[in-house]
């Protein structure tokens, strides 16, 4: 990925030298004509004795160039001892190669950083690719619950990754304004309207009793007094059903509002079925004209019942044809289409509107339904269309170990708000990230305000400003060291960072080298957590170094009487501040100057 920096970063610079290198051996018939160089990477070694970097080449060119891997990657390492920006080149193990740089790149490294600031690691936006990511999408039934909330801000977080990493994204949520569940909403709804006229009400078993209804009733009285009292349910129905969807979606999006978490778009799925059945009437007919829609009767499944399989003769799409395991229902029985005949007309507009790229983000209850989804997809964008689906797993809310209890105002289960209210949506954003997203979350509400290593978002928000709390004292020393990031690092420009030569410092910048990266291979998976994961490594080294100098005072970050290793440390701190603030702006969480 090309970067908007006047330089590629540093994994980029070597990879591309490799590359070099390998185009030269196939020039000298050690390799075919035309290999596909696009297979080698460049990555950090498993383990920093190895060297800086590591690279695969060998090991995915040798079946083309008939050789065994071990001899080739020594031909390569040969090559490459002979560059200047290589200290050593050794290989190990099967054919890998570990590479160890010269001193002088590390200084290099940081000049880059201070002077790109929050540009570093950023990709080109100048050929940026479209991409839709789809998050949230919680039905309109009622207040946001802490299962929506870790899928709000993994798929936020993870739009902020792409865009930053140079793609050109929209942030999308399909609301499922269509269908029994919305109508099971208006009966709920209608009910407290009755009991806002002042009727006695009890809510039967299938409808919503969450007391968060009882506005949408005020608001109907408010809006139709007693008239819709006097409706038969066919009239009052869509009137009810509209103003509850309006409420509901207004709460969620200011429950959204509170994490900070905002999209682009928001996409009725009402709206794809108009006239004639409208858009999914189109897009199905279209799929029958090419004989991927026929009427047949599916066999019964194996073990489980499936929910959505039926004894009878329906329609069905040949999603068999796309790698599904069964072909899937169209029609319900009573003439409505299924939800899958929905998601294929939503996916295929998603097409039209120029998105080759999705990304949709689903909780834990969906596994099942990507197959699908993704079959659907290659039939009606003729297989141009590709679609990633990220499953985020359960939330367990925890208070120092024990299970939390049911929202009082909700019913049955804690809603996001109550969570963001207590903790803040700094504490709540950077721990849903904090783990992989496929696996089951233990969020402590106990933990997540701890101000201690154990608690990451505190640990990485403090790195930040342990920063600018050795700005505030180096300025005592230093009385025209700029407060602004841009100024300041215009006043670091002229420092000597051959200065920083302490295993320390160079361990803490070969982890700042490896930013740019990171970021391009979390985007690649569409994995923010790898961002959280690198920012609390980060900090630790940060604080590990800042500790260190407590014990060795000559590794002070501020050394009197020494203005020039003291305006390279100075760097270094802008460096690890600057990557901090750029991470954490990824996630969506404050970088703070100072703490409490």
């Amino acid at each position: 990925m090309t970067q908007t920096n006047t330089q590629p970063h540093l994994f980029a610079d070597v990879l591309s030298r490799v590359q070099a290198v390998c185009r030269s051996l196939s020039e000298q018939g050690v390799l075919p004509a035309g290999i596909d160089l696009s297979r080698i990477v460049v990555e950090p070694p498993r383990d920093s004795a190895h060297g800086d970097m590591a690279t695969n080449a060998a090991m995915v060119l040798a079946k083309d160039a008939k050789a065994k891997p071990r001899d080739l990657a020594e031909r390569i390492a040969a090559s490459l001892r002979a560059d200047a920006l290589v200290e050593a080149a050794e290989v190990a193990g099967p054919g890998f190669i570990n590479l160890t740089l010269k001193a002088q790149v590390w200084p290099a490294v940081l000049a880059s950083i201070v002077r790109d600031g929050r540009s570093y690691g950023r990709g080109n936006i100048s050929r940026a690719e479209k991409i839709n990511v789809e998050y949230v999408s919680a039905n309109p039934t009622g207040p946001m619950h802490v299962g929506h909330c870790r899928g709000a801000v993994f798929g936020d977080a993870l739009a902020s990754l792409l865009q930053f990493a140079g793609y050109d994204v929209t942030r999308e949520y399909y609301i499922n304004d269509a269908g029994a569940q919305v109508d099971v909403l208006a009966r709920s709804a209608f009910l407290r309207y009755r009991e806002a006229l002042g009727e006695t009400i009890e809510i039967p078993d299938g409808l919503y009793p969450g007391d968060y209804l009882k506005p949408v009733g005020a608001a109907l009285v408010a809006e139709h007094g007693d008239k819709l009292a006097q409706m038969t349910e066919g009239a009052w129905l869509p009137m009810v059903r509209a103003k509850a969807i309006e409420m509901m979606m207004a709460e969620i999006r200011d429950d959204l509002a509170a994490l900070n978490i905002r999209h682009d778009v928001f996409f009725s799925e009402r709206s794809l079925q108009g006239a004639n059945g409208g858009e999914v009437a189109a897009v199905i007919d279209g799929l029958r004209k090419r004989g991927l829609v026929y009427e047949g009767r599916l066999p019964r499944p194996k073990g489980a019942v499936d929910e959505d399989w039926e004894d009878r003769e329906q329609t069905l799409f040949r999603a068999t044809d796309f790698g599904d395991d069964v072909d899937r229902p169209l029609l319900k029985s009573d003439g409505s289409y299924t939800y899958f005949a929905s998601d294929i007309a939503y996916h295929r507009s998603k097409f039209d509107r120029g998105f080759k790229k999705m990304v949709d983000v689903w909780g834990a209850d969906h596994g099942g339904y990507i197959k699908r989804v993704q079959a659907a997809i290659k039939a009606v964008t003729e297989g141009k269309g590709d679609l990633d689906v990220k499953i985020v797993q359960l939330v367990r809310l925890l208070r120092a170990g024990e299970l939390v209890r049911m929202s009082k105002r909700a019913g049955d289960f804690v809603t996001l708000r109550e969570v963001v209210d207590e903790v803040g949506a700094d504490a709540v954003r950077f721990m849903m990230l904090y783990r992989k997203n496929d696996a089951v979350l233990d969020f402590d509400l106990a933990k997540v305000i701890e101000q201690s290593r154990d608690n990451a978002v505190f640990y990485v928000q403090y790195g930040h400003a342990r920063g600018h709390s050795i700005f505030r004292n180096a300025r005592e020393e230093f009385p025209d060291l700029p407060e602004d990031a841009a100024a300041r690092a215009t006043w670091l420009a002229e420092a000597d960072l051959g200065r920083l030569t302490d295993p320390a410092e160079i361990s803490l910048l070969r982890r700042l080298a490896l930013f740019p990266r990171l970021i391009e291979s979390a985007a690649e998976a569409h994995e923010p957590h790898r961002v959280a994961f690198y920012l609390y490594d980060l900090a630790s080294e940060f604080h590990a170094l800042w500790t260190k100098g407590r014990d060795s005072p000559h590794l002070r970050f501020i050394i009197q009487n020494d203005a020039e290793i003291t305006k390279a440390r100075l760097a270094l701190v802008q460096g690890v501040v600057s990557v901090i603030a750029t991470g954490l702006a990824i996630l969506g969480v404050q970088a703070p100057d100072e703490m409490r």
